[in-house]
């Protein structure tokens, strides 16, 4: 126990004198200073989760280091499941679709409008989508994907030298 951790201190306290060597367990476990920082921080969420009763442990610090075991093992095996995913379906790798781009000054224009315009615009005329679809993906009202449509079409129209002819 560090010697500047005394039972009834804060959390914070507790946190300050623990978290850089619960990163260094986590790193040894790990290997990658990222993972490390992100198992530690969980492990001592949920400590603070519980720190009514984790506080009254006579070390409190071997409680966090178990946790971060725990999630570090966790950790592992999901990414070996991912990287025996991963070899799995590099076998069945389907070709990539082409995307096709009609036409360039089109994709440019859309690019230069407001994002949730170029959004809608893309959703809708792109992939084919309806107004409806549009309102769900974005999480917008119908209503706001018909006005960001009609802009957009207006700013497209100018941009490219024609007509907004709906």
């Amino acid at each position: 126990m560090p010697a500047d951790y005394a039972p009834a201190s804060t959390f914070e306290s507790f946190f300050a004198a623990e978290y850089e060597q619960v990163v260094g367990l986590a790193f040894v476990l790990c290997g990658r200073r990222v993972v490390a920082e992100e198992v530690a921080q969980d492990a001592f969420v949920q400590a603070y989760r519980r720190w009514s009763v984790v506080s009254g442990y006579d070390d409190p610090g071997a409680w966090v280091r178990r946790v971060a075991v725990n999630l570090a093992t966790s950790n592992l095996r999901r990414r070996a499941r991912e990287a025996r995913a991963l070899v799995r379906l590099a076998g069945r790798r389907s070709p990539v679709a082409e995307l096709v781009v009609t036409d360039e000054a089109f994709c440019e224009a859309v690019r230069h409008l407001p994002k949730r315009q170029a959004q809608c615009v893309a959703l809708h005329y792109l992939e084919d989508r309806s107004v409806a679809d549009v309102a769900a993906l974005l999480d917008i009202a119908a209503a706001t994907v018909r006005v960001h449509l009609h802009q957009g079409r207006a700013a497209l129209a100018a941009a490219l030298g024609e007509e907004d002819d709906r």
